[in-house]
This record gives C-alpha cells, structure tokens and sequence, in this order.
C-alpha cells in the first residue's frame, strides 16, 4: 500500500471530509457542519482519525468516548482505496485509542442500506445485538 498518514481531523479538514462522506455514499447529518465538528474536535480529536495520501482524504473513522462506551462512525474510504487494509489500519488505530482511555466496549450502528458492511465489521469481531435504536434531534 502506498505510503498513507493517520492523523487527526482538523477543523480545515471539513469540506473534504464531507465530500468524501457523500462520495461514499454517506449522508451527513444536521451534527456534520464545521460548528459540529469543530464541538467534536473540542471533546476528543485524537478519536477523529483521516488516512491521508499526497494531502488528500481517502479515508476517515470517527470514534468517540462517553467514559463508559466507545462509539465508531463513519468509517469511509475512498472506493479506489477499498481491498487495500486501509479500513482496518483506521480500526486497529482507533480501538487502540480507545482501549487507552480505558474503554471496554465499543458499539457502532449501521444503517439499513449499508447493511451489506456487517460481514466487515464481524471479521473485526462485531456482533449484532437486537436493540431498538431510537433518536431525537434538539
């Protein structure tokens, strides 16, 4: 694999984060404008990782940490990037992260049109657990 930085997301890194959110198939949401970013940069940037070439985003994975639970979002990458590892590198680094802060559990969601990213994330390791996931936008 060429050679890919890790690094934390910056607030200059919106537009191109986004960018490849919608590239991917990802739809942001009301929390994804640079104020929401720039709030979730304030709470634990090192969770917020983008894979980098020639300064450009090929991919992202947005972990968090509550003190209790780890929660991962939007892992994207690029689709000439994908079968590479470069997925997993963003995993390992941020379960690692994570583990460090002292996290025990990580949880992600899926959404009903990605499903077909489950058999990825149970080669990781990840289970499903029926829930019922509910929300509410303030």
């Amino acid at each position: 694999m060429p050679d890919v930085e890790l690094r934390e997301c910056r607030i200059e890194d919106h537009a191109a984060v986004t960018s490849l959110w919608h590239g991917c198939g990802l739809h942001p949401s009301r929390s994804d404008t640079a104020e929401g970013l720039a709030r979730k940069l304030a709470r634990d940037p090192e969770l917020f990782l983008l894979a980098v070439q020639d300064g450009e985003v090929v991919g992202t994975l947005l972990g968090s940490y509550d003190g209790r639970r780890g929660w991962l979002n939007r892992l994207a990458v690029r689709s000439d990037w994908r079968g590479k590892g470069l997925a997993d590198r963003l995993m390992a680094e941020v379960e690692r992260r994570l583990l460090a802060l002292g996290c025990d559990k990580v949880n992600l969601l899926i959404e009903p049109e990605n499903g077909a990213v489950q058999a990825y994330y149970e080669r990781l390791g990840y289970s499903s657990d029926p829930l019922i996931f509910m929300e509410k936008w303030l």
